[in-house]
């Protein structure tokens, strides 16, 4: 049995050969990272390693040369540590990060599989980046391009972030606190 194609076929059948075997695995034909990639990474660094390529094509923020280190942790352990640092999703702590010891915070139950998960991961590795990147007036300063990011990462996958954004936006603006009247 023989078939027979079109000869605009074949060279179509031949570019798209072509470009799967010069085309990193993980990115798209554009050059642009897959945005389902991290579902295929093995280990933590992996996912790292993915996610840190996704914010080198959205930001200008540069890489350090020391990843952070990444430490899962228990709600309580979370509260003692840090409540400002705290991303937040339905309204409980899911991560933060250090900026003094380098650390980024991921409150259990977190599943590397989960992209709700893993975008508080992005979320944070921006932080780490935003550590070194420059001045911020306050903390609070960083958050709101760290969730619009995560937003974007999620709208990659069709989702959408569980986030106040008045209340970020108001807080991002790094208002005085405690103001009593006279």
């Amino acid at each position: 049995m023989s078939f027979t194609t079109r000869p605009g076929a074949r060279i179509a059948c031949a570019l798209t050969l072509l470009l799967s075997a010069i085309t990193p695995v993980g990115t798209q034909a554009d050059g642009r990272p897959d945005p389902l990639a991290w579902r295929d990474a093995a280990t933590t660094t992996d996912l790292v390693a993915h996610l840190d390529t996704w914010i080198d094509t959205r930001t200008a923020l540069p890489r350090r040369t020391e990843r952070p280190q990444i430490r899962l942790i228990g709600e309580t352990q979370a509260r003692n540590l840090s409540a400002r640092h705290a991303s937040r999703h339905g309204g409980r702590a899911r991560g933060f990060y250090d900026p003094d010891q380098q650390t980024v915070y991921l409150v259990r139950p977190w599943d590397p599989r989960d992209p709700f998960d893993v975008s508080v991961l992005l979320h944070e590795l921006i932080h780490h980046r935003q550590a070194e990147a420059g001045h911020w007036y306050c903390p609070a300063a960083q958050e709101l391009p760290a969730y619009r990011l995560q937003d974007a990462w999620l709208g990659d996958l069709g989702l959408k972030a569980d986030v106040n954004w008045i209340a970020v936006v108001l807080d991002s603006g790094c208002p005085r606190r405690d103001i009593h009247p006279d």
